[in-house]
This record gives structure tokens, sequence and C-alpha cells, in this order.
């Protein structure tokens, strides 16, 4: 069964505003097997919310409506729904009784737009909203000769999770046909997204039951394994099979086959290999020790580190000779090198990072231009440095230079 989420509000056509709802109505959805094909999110416009619920209800066997059933005028989804299925709207004595006793017992009065609220579609289930004044409805129902549910719930999050997971799920677990779905996210890093398409390509489009999706991200990317079955060792098992494939002709470029980030890696690895770890940072400027130390327990084999932003806290803090900064320059892999070999003598941990780069958007020259970077790491038996010629701006520059740190050490300990 297909689904279809529209997020009903002006205010999600702005930048200040986000649809968050449909990832969770998304995730139960999947637990029972729906498979989500659609999000639409349209502004508070009748006619717009009209076209919207149409086009849902003839290409999906499922729509979820979010939002809209306030009091306000520019709640308009109950009319929006009974206009496109044809069908008559009336006011429900029961709720308006509810929605009184509501106001009495709070000692606040009940504005007369607040009835609205107690309106409800010719042949809708009433859906109590334990959290809110406006109810959800249900509707099974028939579109264009075919049968179609719609769900409708409020917008605020803390009456749309309750009412969509106590409300709405059980329903549906008695009407969707048995189905489960089992998903894999694998990463991977310091590979372009088309560079890891062409390579996996002709593995996953073997796979016609599995849906594989490459995302790009933060100096990665993520691949989402998804597989629907009648049940779920069969479906896992699709899935299961897929990643084992691509997997190993990702090589060394994968780091998780589980969702775990490069630095819970990185801090896995320190710990099973009992390794310590010391980093010293110039243009990343902390970024580095704040990603490893974001994850709970790296103190056991993070030792700590140094912004050696200025050629003076090179020498005094990593021991670089000033005369190697002079003849080399700041930005230089004998400079990278010597901060690593330097922090990891200083801190005596086993393992020692450097890093210096001009991450702009200034300070480049035709020589070394903006993104260059210099990263090395050093151990007891070889100290290595590894050019980079990152693009983009600076926060991207400084993103790119932590996550090809973490590569390396994790590259180190595999």
């Amino acid at each position: 069964m297909n689904c279809e989420i529209i997020a009903v509000g002006s205010e999600l056509l702005t930048p200040w505003r986000q649809d968050t709802n449909s990832l969770f109505l998304t995730e139960k959805l999947n637990e029972i097997g729906v498979h989500v094909a659609f999000k639409t999110i349209v502004g508070d416009r009748q006619k717009d919310l009209v076209s919207a619920v149409r086009t849902a209800l003839g290409r999906t066997d499922l729509v979820a409506v979010m939002g809209g059933l306030g009091p306000t005028e520019d709640d308009l989804s109950r009319e929006a729904v009974a206009e496109a299925l044809g069908l008559t709207i009336r006011r429900d004595g029961s709720l308006v009784a509810q929605l009184s006793a509501r106001f009495a017992a709070r000692r606040i009065p009940m504005t007369d737009n607040n009835l609205k609220q107690t309106e409800v579609i010719e042949g809708a289930t009433v859906l109590p909203n334990a959290n809110g004044t406006a109810p959800g409805l249900w509707l099974d129902t028939k579109f264009a000769g075919h049968r179609k549910l719609v769900m409708m719930v409020p917008g605020p999050p803390s009456e749309c999770k309750p009412l969509f997971a106590e409300q709405c799920i059980p329903r549906l677990k008695e009407i969707v046909p048995p189905r489960f779905i089992a998903k894999r996210t694998l990463k991977a890093t310091m590979i372009p997204e088309s560079t890891a398409d062409a390579l996996l390509a002709p593995i996953y489009k073997t796979y016609t039951d599995v849906e594989t999706t490459i995302l790009a991200g933060h100096a990665e990317i993520q691949l989402n394994l998804t597989c629907a079955k009648r049940n779920l060792e069969t479906a896992q098992s699709r899935v299961d099979e897929l990643a084992s494939r691509l997997e190993e002709a990702l090589d060394a470029h994968l780091f998780s086959s589980h969702e775990e980030t490069l630095e819970q890696i990185v801090v896995y690895y320190l710990e099973m290999k009992q390794e310590t770890l010391a980093v010293a940072e110039s243009c990343t400027g902390g970024l580095l020790c704040q990603r490893i130390t974001s994850i709970a327990g790296s103190s056991r084999s993070f030792l700590g580190g140094a912004i050696v932003y200025q050629n003076e806290l090179k020498t005094t803090f990593a021991g670089v000779p000033p005369l190697l900064i002079a003849t080399h320059g700041a930005v230089s892999p004998q400079v990278a090198e010597a901060l690593a070999r330097g922090i990891r003598l200083t801190t005596g941990a086993t393992i020692g990072v450097g890093i210096t780069g001009i991450a702009g958007p200034g300070g480049g020259t035709e020589e070394k231009p903006v993104g260059l970077v210099y990263i090395a790491i050093s151990d007891a038996q070889k100290t290595q440095s590894l050019e980079c010629r990152f693009h983009g701006d600076r926060d991207r520059i400084r993103l790119w230079a932590s996550q090809q740190a973490l590569d390396l050490v994790r590259r180190r300990l595999m």
C-alpha cells in the first residue's frame, strides 16, 4: 500500500518553519509495511488544498493530511477534503458538548470560531485528540471507483504524533496486508557520489526488489537499502545480501554498516586497538577535537589537543622548529608532519594528527590557494602527510579537513 503525506500550512513554505511531523509518520507507516511514495507541502488556500488532495487520491491508496484542522479562517483542510471527495460537512453535537465542557473546565470563554473544530465530514470517524481541541478524522471512502483511506490529523507535533500513533496506526493494521520493511544504511567517505554510483550501480540494479538510494552528505555518502516482503526474515536477507556485496565493492571507503558516524568508528577502533590519540589543529580550529569529544567515552582514548593557529604556538605546544616554518611556510607537508609528531611526543599519545591549511576566504596565493590543506598522521613507526585541495566556503573546507583527518586515523587503525 502506498501513501502520500500532505503537510498543510503556509508557514511551512517559508524559511522559518519546517515540516517534521512527516518524518514521524513515515517511520510509523514503514513499520507496518506502508510505503510513503509522495510528500506534499501546500499553503492555506482551499483551491490549492483541493488540488493537492485530488492528486494524492489519484496516485496513492492512503492519504495523510496534517494540519489545517484548527479554529481559524485559514484552517481549511476539512473543507478541501470534503470538496475533493464531493462530500458534505456537518456539525457534531457531541463534539460541541465536549468542546464546551473543555473550555468551561479551564474557565476560558469559548469564542464562536472554535465551533469549526466540531465539524465532521460526511461518513468520517472522529479520532479523539487527548492533547488539543481539534479532533482528527478517518475516512474509508471511494475516489474514482477505488477504495481510499484518508487520515486527517492536527498539525502541532504534540497532538499529531500521539493521535497518529494511538488512533491511526491500529486502524491501519487491521486493513493493511501484512508486509515488513527491512533497512540497512551504509556510509562511505572520501569518494565522490558519482564515482560511488558508477562503482555500485551494476550491483544494486540487479536487486530489483531492494530500493537503493545514494545521498551525498557532509563529506560522505550514504546508501539506504530498503526491501518490503511478507515476512521480515526474507526482506532482511535480501537487504543484507546486497549490503555485503556493496561493502566489498566500496572496500576501504566504507566506514559504517549500521549508521555509525565516522567519529564513532574512530573512537571504537582506538579502544579496540588500545591506542591513544592527540591532535594539533591550525585551520580547523578545534573542529576535529569537537567531533571526537562528542562521542561518549572518548576520554578513554583521546588525550586532547592544541589549537595552534599562530606560528609561535606551533612551536610552544607541538615543538615545531621555527626554522622549519620559516623555510617551508606554515602551510606545508613538513609543518603538518612536525605538528603530528610533536603533539604525539608532547602528550605521550600513540598516534598524533597535525592539520594546517588555508580555509579562506582570504589568505590564498597562486602557489598556495584557498582550500589547500595538509594533514599528517604520526605513530611510533612512521609519519606521513597528505595534500588535500578542498573546495567551497570556509565552513566546508574545515569540515572536509576534519573528515579527512578522521579517515586517516581510521585507515591507520584498520
